[in-house]
């Protein structure tokens, strides 16, 4: 056991536990003043639901022992026998709870991601069914075949560093099939929808920037030449999204605008994701600035397209998490990580058709299964809160509070 390595994961996870409210805070800033706390409570609440789920089974389903490349078995049941020791398999230096409390972190804030799609609309009830239930059959699978001891797409040499299929991919699509199964919000596209509190979006986002040095960095599960690579290629990715993302808009719209820089960071942030950790700093700065330009055309696109997406889940993290995971496939490099592969500009275009292939399939699995169950919810509980209550607010109507008494 390494003492360095563990007190560096712990402050990972630490630090991507902090993302949660930070998330909370950019979408919160983002919604109608009468909306602001259950937007809050949406990103708040998983991180007491879904750590429970975790420690009594989804860390078993996503880590345990395998079941035919598709989910763990319940050997860890409530942690048992999830000690103290090193897991070799997972992470050798540090102490088996400490990756189990790290990966936890990934767990909560994935679900969170979703809520910004039916943002404004859904009952509060259905959100905690939904989300429980998402991370068992989403979540908690995918996480297996991609990062689980002989889960399927780990066997076949997927690379994913830090969650760009199994976060931003599953909770990007995820969100595609909520905008589409919930249906638009009351008045859009008549009234006045804009963001309430800016400044409260940058600080969401700047909280997010901060903490994902966690998200990413401490993937490489120890601190070292890897982590400090991962560290680099995060932040310049965000920073050249970040400006990508406003000089686009610039020229487009006419105004560079604060929503477009907090939105530009963020999609630069998930493009880099599974990246993070495989490429050297200059296809990071590519990355982002090309994701800086995608992401902002997605964005464009829901309109077109028709979906009321309200906090532009499916532009950022769906279509940045894709073009992640192919990016992983072009630049990642064993210069960089001797643990992954060499990428199409170095020689090897098998791992394109590999990270092809995963996102792929983790696309249609996670909309295929997360409208089903948005059906299905819908039928037994209902997804959406009724036309007066939404008329007032998720803040009173759902939680009896109001978030400014002003």
């Amino acid at each position: 056991m390494n003492t360095g390595d563990t007190a560096w994961l712990l402050v990972s996870a630490a630090l991507v536990m902090l993302m949660t409210p930070g998330l909370a805070l950019f979408y919160g800033g983002m919604v109608r003043q009468k909306n602001i706390l259950g937007t809050v409570m949406q990103s708040f609440i998983v991180l007491g639901l879904i750590s429970v789920e975790w420690m009594l089974v989804g860390y078993s389903f996503s880590f345990g022992p395998d079941c035919g490349g598709v989910i763990g078995d319940l050997s860890w049941f409530a942690l048992n026998g999830v000690g103290l020791a090193p897991f070799k398999e997972y992470a050798a230096t540090v102490p088996h709870q400490a990756f189990m409390i790290y990966q936890m972190m990934f767990a909560v804030i994935t679900p969170a991601l979703i809520s910004g799609a039916f943002a404004e609309r859904f009952k509060f009830s259905t959100y905690l069914v939904f989300t429980l239930l998402w991370a068992l059959l989403v979540y908690n699978p995918v996480a297996h075949w991609v990062w689980g001891t002989g889960g399927w797409l780990r066997n076949l040499g997927v690379l994913d560093f830090a969650g760009g299929t199994v976060v931003h991919i599953t909770a990007g699509v995820s969100a595609l099939a909520a905008a589409i199964a919930v249906g638009k919000r009351k008045g859009f596209g008549m009234e006045n929808m804009a963001p309430h509190n800016l400044p409260m979006t940058v600080l969401g986002a700047a909280i997010l920037w901060f903490g994902w040095f966690g998200f990413n960095a401490g993937s490489a599960l120890a601190a070292g030449d890897l982590s400090t690579s991962a560290f680099v290629n995060t932040h310049m990715a965000a920073a050249a999204a970040t400006l990508s993302w406003v000089f686009v808009e610039w020229f487009h719209r006419g105004k560079p605008t604060v929503l477009g820089a907090a939105s530009g960071c963020i999609a630069g942030l998930g493009t880099i994701t599974p990246a993070s950790g495989f490429v050297q700093p200059a296809a990071a700065l590519a990355i982002g600035l090309t994701a800086g330009l995608v992401c902002y055309v997605a964005v464009m696109m829901k309109g077109r397209l028709g979906y009321d997406d309200s906090l532009d889940v499916v532009g950022v993290h769906c279509v940045g998490g894709t073009l992640g995971t192919l990016a992983t496939g072009l630049f990642a490099t064993t210069a960089v990580n001797a643990g992954g592969a060499n990428g199409l500009l170095y020689g090897n275009p098998k791992l394109l058709a590999i990270q092809a292939l995963a996102a792929g399939t983790i696309l249609v699995y996670s909309f295929v299964v997360s409208y089903g169950l948005l059906k299905v919810l819908d039928k037994v509980m209902g997804l959406r809160v009724g036309a007066e209550n939404e008329i007032m607010g998720l803040d009173l109507s759902q939680h009896g509070e109001a978030g400014y008494n002003t």
